[in-house]
């Protein structure tokens, strides 16, 4: 099922060589680009157009209303509830011991630095729903940002033709467990775009906005937020990327991937399963074992025969897992897997491997490492209190899961006093002129007359 790379036996370089997705996201970018300047220069109107088109839904007001989330959180499955009450905890613990405090270094008597952290504004939080729903993504999205201290959120989630044009029903009750009240039934590129700009969200678009609170949100508007953060399609990475810049993005998070590195001690059932977990979240998940062992790989192929057929989503996970973005790299020996993993840069390793935490601690690239037999990628996914939204594509060689981090930004306070800044005005003044910036240097100057003391 899985297609075999054979690494064995020489020193290549694997990154050109392992499994991908051929999504061209560059290409993404040009086709969503009439979308999203439609958004900006016409708002409602442009998303509705879009909304119909793509979800299949004719809305007439994109923000949900707080009594549909209040009514869908009465509603709610006791079990979900208290699985969701439980992420929510688990996540908390882990985000309130990423908080950054402020530190002030004396560089020189009289002369300090402190830095300090102060969260982002307003951020807009995707939630994506197309072939499943997420209630768990918006629990990893508003845990660090409220952790963080950000004033302002904002939900996004498509609209779902079975819930009258509202997004999921499990997904707002999720947002009321967190107590975000401000959700908006829009999703794909055309959400992105919204959050980015800023929209009348009604189709009463040309009433005046009377009922806007103190953040100058109002019932019928959405405002623009500072940052955008989680998953989506290529649809929503290709936005998030034309809009980077507009506003900040936490990172391209596109469909989903698995790599487990394993031996000879792991169990095929386990690795099997776990491939499976990832794959049925999109045809173009990706799914890669990495291994030494002939044995494990041949064992696996058993059992993925065996409980491929068995799972519920059958032909979605045989087509990620018999897609070119997945596969199986047979590789020397665990060093050797351990270059190839740090090639791939997986947004979800597994580590299934004697003396598996040392090797989890020699991987330099991956988005969350998940160490031996006990910790799958499905209890990352909930309950073991880390973030879910994390970078893809290969893009954990440069950037970070979503965190506390994610939403704070790093001032710099600098308080010089005159003794201070008169002891170092001719370095300053030096490396003024080496740069042929004069006046940089005469700002120093100018406080210093001369002739004084």
């Amino acid at each position: 099922m899985l297609n075999r790379i054979d690494l064995r036996g020489g020193a290549r370089d694997p990154r050109g060589l392992l499994p991908r997705a051929q999504l061209d996201v560059s290409v993404a970018v040009e086709r969503i680009r009439p979308l999203v300047e439609a958004v900006r220069e016409h708002g409602f109107p442009a998303i509705r157009e879009a909304t119909e088109r793509f979800d299949g839904v004719r809305v007439d007001r994109l923000r949900v209303p707080a009594e549909a989330i209040a009514d869908a959180l009465r509603t709610l499955d006791p079990d979900v509830r208290a699985a969701l009450t439980e992420s929510i905890t688990r996540a908390r613990r882990v985000h309130a011991d990423q908080r950054r405090v402020d530190h002030t270094t004396q560089v020189v008597p009289g002369g300090t630095v402190t830095e300090r952290w102060l969260p982002v504004d307003r951020v807009g939080l995707y939630v994506p729903g197309g072939l499943a729903m997420y209630p768990s993504t918006v629990v990893m999205n508003v845990v660090p940002a409220q952790v963080a201290g950000v004033r302002s959120l904002v939900v996004a989630s498509p609209p779902q033709r079975d819930n009258d044009g509202l997004p999921d029903r499990r997904v707002l009750a999720a947002c009321g467990l967190l107590g975000v009240d401000e959700v908006y039934a829009v999703g794909g590129a055309q959400a992105i775009a919204m959050l980015a700009y800023g929209s009348t969200t009604s189709a009463d678009a040309d009433r005046p906005v009377d009922a806007a609170g103190p953040d100058g949100v109002g019932a019928d508007r959405c405002a623009p937020v500072d940052m955008i953060t989680g998953p989506g399609n290529i649809w929503v990475t290709a936005a998030k990327r034309l809009l980077r810049g507009v506003v900040g993005i936490d990172a391209e998070a596109g469909p989903t991937e698995i790599a487990i590195l394993a031996d000879d001690t792991a169990d095929p059932a386990h690795v099997a399963a776990d491939l499976i977990s990832q794959a049925e979240h999109d045809p173009l998940a990706a799914s890669v074992l990495v291994t030494p062992s002939t044995e494990l790989l041949d064992a696996v192929e058993r059992e993925l025969s065996r409980q491929v057929a068995a799972t519920k989503h059958t032909e979605r996970v045989r087509t990620a897992l018999t897609g070119e973005q997945s596969g199986a790299v047979l590789v020397d020996d665990l060093a050797a897997g351990l270059l190839v993993v740090d090639a791939y840069a997986a947004e979800h390793l597994e580590i299934q491997t004697r003396d598996a935490r040392d090797w989890a601690l020699r991987v330099r690239n991956a988005g969350a490492i998940f160490v031996g037999p006990y910790a799958p990628v499905s209890l990352g996914d909930y309950c073991a209190g880390s973030n879910h939204v994390l970078p893809t594509g290969g893009c954990a060689r440069h950037s970070s899961g979503l965190s506390v981090q994610s939403f704070l930004r790093g001032i710099h306070l600098v308080e010089y006093d005159e003794a201070a800044l008169r002891e170092v005005a001719p370095h300053v003044v030096t490396l003024a002129t080496v740069e042929d910036l004069p006046a940089h240097g005469q700002a120093v100057r100018a406080r210093f007359p001369v002739g004084s003391a």
